[in-house]
């Protein structure tokens, strides 16, 4: 930035080289960016509220479509052994998704935006493109949930389904020019209706409590299993999304707070707050699924169930109710349809933020909705609708095997002191989010060379 710049467009509360300072006009999300006021002088009940929302919008993406196919195998398939895998990769997510409000309030840049400020231009490109993938894994999944759901309650095709899902994008559109409260209230009520629909579904289920509670001790058999570690990964993968970090890091600059030290300080507070809140109630969903499955499934001669329409069909006589299978598939509507509004926000976000291209949000979204749509009509077509739930576990895989490239950038920004200042990390989340961060990484190369081992084998 010269030194023309107007002084009010350069962050001076933090200490920053030059390559972070940003302009209004280079904001993250900047239809929405400083636009819900936060109350001066408000108490802390308030002010919390003023804050809630974002932490919302990043859960949805812990209960899309792709955590369902991943816990329905999980829990069919292994009862409730990988409800160790749930918690823990829920407190993963905690922790990076603090880290990322960290980096959003206390330097104004998302992470897609900091990756291009620090790394040369092939690195960002390289970065681009595995988030490019990962939000077409994530979208892949919500569009093929949300055709299932719409299969089962109306009779759609899968293929039309699919289609149909292309109109999220004038939704999305207008909710956002009605103002961001409005998205975040949606998204709120849907998340709401997938909770109740599951509250009601387990007391049906009366699954085995201590059998919940066992599960979620971690066991030596995920590691050893193949196939449990690939169904534990699916879920790691379902659970942590690449594509969140990015948008946390974004969607907390929505609130008009104090650009100041203190300011940031309460702002981080509270915002961490919000998604911690929201992440333990995103825990619940993913559990209740898996314990679901568990419940219904396991030991009861359905242990080979997943695919998500077997579930439903399953449902009604296994629960002794006629309405099971119709909550089950109203709660993957609302998941798909929730996670398509998160969804078409992540990839315009990754798009300006590490390419600086600045394009009309309907046509963003148009393109983003078609990289997901066009893969999964082909593969439908083809393999026929047998198919879609494992193209979903698959895709959640996929986004796994990208989160390292993810977590590590953030760790990297969050953990130097030129860019964070006074928000540095402290050397104990240093310590956590690395561990994290190589565990993902290291569990993803066992993956592989597993499935290169079997691939080998077989050849």
């Amino acid at each position: 930035m010269d030194s023309s710049s107007p002084p009010e467009q350069v962050d001076t509360t933090v200490a920053v080289d030059s390559g972070w300072r940003r302009a209004r006009a280079d904001s993250s999300l900047p239809e929405s960016h400083r636009t819900v006021a936060v109350p001066a002088g408000a108490g802390f009940w308030r002010k919390l509220l003023a804050f809630s929302g974002p932490g919302f919008l990043v859960a949805v993406g812990y209960m899309d479509p792709g955590n369902w196919a991943t816990d329905l195998v999980g829990g069919s398939q292994f009862g409730y052994t990988l409800l160790s895998v749930i918690l823990i990769s829920n407190l993963m997510a905690i922790l990076l998704q603090h880290l990322c409000v960290k980096l959003g309030i206390a330097t104004g840049r998302d992470l897609a935006q900091a990756c291009r400020d620090h790394y040369p231009r092939p690195v960002v490109w390289f970065l681009w493109i595995l988030c490019e993938l990962a939000i077409a894994a994530c979208d892949l999944a919500e569009v093929i949930g949300s055709a299932i759901a719409l299969q089962l309650l109306f009779g759609i095709p899968l293929v039309w389904g699919c289609i149909i899902t292309a109109v999220d994008v004038m939704v999305v559109l207008l909710l956002q020019n009605k103002g961001f409260r409005y998205l975040e209230a949606v998204v709120v009520t849907l998340i709401l209706t997938i909770g109740t629909c599951f509250a009601v579904e387990l007391f049906l289920a009366k699954p085995n409590v201590g059998g919940v509670l066992l599960g979620f001790v971690p066991v030596s058999d995920i590691f050893r299993n193949p196939a449990m570690l690939y169904a534990a990964i699916g879920i790691l993968g379902a659970t942590v999304m690449p594509h969140n970090l990015y948008l946390h890091s974004s969607i907390v600059q929505t609130r008009k707070y104090e650009q100041t030290a203190g300011g940031k300080r309460e702002a981080i507070k509270f915002a961490t707050i919000d998604s911690t809140f929201a992440l333990m109630f995103a825990l619940f969903i993913n559990g209740a699924i898996l314990v679901l499955a568990a419940a219904a499934f396991h030991g009861t001669g359905h242990s080979d169930v997943g695919e998500i329409q077997s579930a439903y069909h399953l449902l009604d006589g296994v629960l002794g109710v006629t309405f099971a299978s119709v909550l089950f598939a109203v709660a993957l509507l609302a998941s798909g349809q929730n996670s398509t509004l998160t969804g078409t926000l992540a990839g315009q976000i990754i798009m300006e933020g590490f390419l600086n291209i600045r394009l009309r949000p309907w046509l963003r979204r148009l393109i983003t909705r078609a990289i997901a749509i066009v893969p999964a009509v082909i593969v439908i077509g083809i393999y026929g609708e047998s198919k879609s739930t494992a193209l979903i576990v698959a895709s959640q895989v996929c986004l796994s095997m990208q989160l390292g490239f993810a977590c590590w950038p953030l760790m990297r920004f969050t953990g130097e002191k030129s860019k964070m200042g006074e928000f540095v990390n402290p050397w104990w989340i240093k310590l956590l989010g690395w561990t994290i961060t190589l565990v993902i990484i290291g569990l993803n190369v066992k993956l592989l060379l597993d499935i290169a081992g079997v691939t080998g084998g077989g050849n």
